[in-house]
């Protein structure tokens, strides 16, 4: 039965005093006038929501009369006979602002910043100075590519890492806000980049690089591949540590230690002279085992205590072309050395490591002297959580 209450009794109604929870009388439908001990009264509504039971708040009586309940209540009941969800269509309604919607992203991590409000406040003071003059007061459902271009362009040019790191801000917080329900897709995702002038006078040559979306259908098309073993598992370590292609192609067992889970990279090798030492994830370590089985069970007598880690067919080091040929072979639109540049766009997009780990990851020499000369620190095992959460995305195997 529904109706049960009338103005008079919504009016009267009082707590009894028996209990200090609150009481509630019902009007059917779900529809429930809530008494709290003080005094206060207020509009519930219970229902089942995708097969789970809900309870919604409709507002207080008298502000909210009985009438206007049962309005809200019946237009609930219709929602969700349609098959959708109330809440959703009242979080659509409030939408907040871009300001509104960063000071709770920003407050949602600062738990877990290590450093206090040192975070929050490099945060904060990025978007004050930059985004909040631009979209700060923008409903984020109105947001679009073009505002936050507008934020970061100006800045591009001269303060680059700074243009960087505020788009990748912006970026969190709308997808946050896609969480939420509040839009739909984030506008602050690679199109901005794609859109921000490439610099002036003569264009630098790029190596030919997938965006990383595209690098875990990169693998799975390599390891299926008739490649020789030794090149596809050669290729799959080039991805999984991020690692230049002289670097692994070179690689000998002693430089890899399997229980510090660590290759050490010589510094002759290296590009910028210095040692490198690689965190290796799971799929890498399983790469390795695959590979040592080339060597203990060899094909050809020509293995048999290889010292390469990735030999070639006949036993001698790979030829630096071999893995750019497979390339061309699959059709995969990249070169071996792109999937650096795969795995840094992927880490500035959907992780909030630091410029420095991520550089460090990609073993890139810090340009300013001084700045180099006090970092005495590789960053290990923040590369470490950094190379598991990558090695996870790009196997397909993130939880």
């Amino acid at each position: 039965m529904a109706n049960k209450l009338t103005d008079a009794q919504c009016r009267n109604l009082q707590h009894s005093g028996r209990t200090r929870s609150e009481e509630q009388r019902g009007d059917g439908g779900g529809l429930y006038l809530r008494v709290h001990p003080g005094g206060s009264k207020h509009w519930i509504q219970r229902m089942t929501i995708y097969g789970k039971r809900r309870t919604l708040g409709l507002g207080g009586y008298p502000v909210v009369t009985l009438a206007e309940a049962r309005k809200q209540a019946l237009e609930n009941r219709r929602i969700v006979w349609r098959g959708g969800d109330p809440r959703a269509l009242r979080r659509k309604r409030s939408t907040p602002d871009f300001a509104a919607a960063a000071e709770k992203v920003i407050r949602l991590r600062e738990p877990a910043w290590k450093n206090g409000g040192g975070s929050a406040a490099i945060w904060r003071a990025s978007l004050e100075t930059y985004a909040y003059p631009v979209i700060g007061a923008m409903p984020v459902d109105k947001i679009a590519t073009a505002d936050v271009l507008e934020a970061v362009e100006p800045i591009w040019a001269k303060k680059r890492e700074t243009a960087m790191r505020l788009r990748q801000r912006i970026s969190i917080i709308m997808r946050w806000c896609v969480a939420k329900g509040y839009i739909a897709h984030d506008p602050a995702g690679t199109a901005v980049l794609e859109a921000l002038p490439k610099g002036t006078g003569q264009a630098k040559r790029h190596f030919a690089a997938l965006p990383y979306a595209e690098a875990p259908g990169a693998l799975a098309k390599i390891r299926r591949s008739n490649a020789w073993i030794g090149t596809k598992l050669a290729f799959e370590f080039l991805i999984l540590t991020a690692a230049r292609s002289g670097e692994v192609r070179l690689m000998t067992w002693k430089e890899i230690d399997l229980f510090e889970r660590m290759w050490t990279v010589p510094a002759h090798r290296m590009k910028a002279k210095i040692e490198h030492r690689v965190p290796l994830a799971d799929a890498a370590l399983a790469a390795l085992k695959q590979a040592r089985s080339i060597s203990e069970e060899p094909m050809t007598a020509q293995h048999a205590g290889c010292a390469w880690v990735f030999p070639n067919v006949s036993g001698q080091a790979m030829s630096n072309s071999t893995k750019s040929k497979l390339c061309r072979e699959l059709g995969i639109q990249a070169v071996p050395h792109g999937f650096r540049s795969s795995f840094r766009d992927w880490a500035a997009e959907q992780t909030d490591t630091s410029h420095a780990v991520m550089e460090a990851a990609l073993a890139h020499t810090i340009p300013n002297a001084a700045e180099r000369a006090y970092a005495r620190s590789d960053l290990l095992e923040k590369r470490r959580k950094l190379m598991d959460h990558w090695s996870m995305f790009v196997t397909g195997e993130m939880p």
